[in-house]
């Protein structure tokens, strides 16, 4: 990588891509490390937990499947297919959108409620073992900081 001429180049200077590598390799690595604890207490993907998180967060445990879309990281069609395979595990049932005769709503069964609140503190000790306790609170409010800037809304401030 060369370092760019202006700040409109598409170059990438050798610092900036190291930046960029390390910071998607630290999410890959976060993230599989969620996902094996996930799948090896609870037999559950981080893709599925994420889905019953989203929906556990509504009041009525639904969304339209076009929001919760919207909400997690896979495409209409990967979502169709892991809603899909939550629905056969009895996690999650679609149901008819009565204002919209072509929106469906994804909704937490029972038993996707009890996988869930079973999965959870996994989670929560995965974000704390793989993340958060390597980094003090300097680190934390300084992380925030800079997601803030990348993330599409801000985070709140604590």
């Amino acid at each position: 990588m060369t370092a760019p001429s202006s700040p409109s180049s598409s170059a990438l200077s050798a610092a900036e891509f190291t930046v960029w590598r390390t910071m998607l390799r630290a999410q890959v690595q976060i993230s599989r490390h969620l996902q094996a604890d996930l799948l090896a207490e609870h037999h559950l993907a981080l893709g599925s937990y994420d889905v019953l998180t989203h929906l556990g967060e509504t009041p009525d445990g639904r969304l339209r499947m076009n929001d919760l879309a919207d909400r997690v990281l896979l495409s209409r069609s990967g979502l169709t297919r892991l809603v899909d395979r939550l629905q056969r595990e009895g996690l999650v049932r679609r149901e008819s959108c009565v204002s919209d005769a072509r929106g469906l709503f994804a909704v937490l069964t029972p038993a996707g409620r009890a996988r869930l609140d079973a999965a959870t503190p996994t989670y929560l000790r995965g974000v704390r073992d793989h993340m958060l306790s390597r980094l003090d609170e300097d680190d934390l409010r300084t992380f925030g900081r800079l997601l803030d800037k990348l993330a599409d809304e801000p985070l709140p401030v604590h």
